[in-house]
């Protein structure tokens, strides 16, 4: 994913064809280390293509995905169905959550 990444931003500053060494001009540039073998099968992989025909391509793939947003009304509507007991709980486990996280609890602060 990172060369992918570094490829796309070389892209986008003009490099229609980045070389494997230009990527790892990029990687290097904030720290990384790149993989000899995934960046060579990267560059085979996408020779001889547009990148942003490929972008169109998977776009349209992706809206095709269910993106699992159909499960939130029923849950939403389960919560209105029963009434205020719902509403109730939540406050709770956030009063929990806080205690939690209290640094009291452990006997000492985080900047003691």
């Amino acid at each position: 994913m990172k060369h992918l990444a570094a490829y796309l931003l070389l892209g986008l500053a003009g490099n229609s064809s980045p070389s494997a060494e230009d990527i790892k001009g990029v990687l290097s540039a904030v720290g990384i280390e790149s993989d000899d073998d995934r960046l060579n099968q990267l560059l085979s992989e996408l020779e001889g293509k547009d990148i942003n025909e490929l972008i169109a391509e998977g776009s349209t793939k992706l809206a095709s995905v269910p993106s699992g947003g159909a499960g939130a009304p029923a849950a939403g509507g389960a919560a209105a169905a029963a009434g205020g007991a719902a509403e109730e709980a939540p406050k709770e486990e956030a009063k929990e959550e806080e205690k939690e996280e209290s640094d009291e609890d452990m006997g000492f602060g985080l900047f003691d």
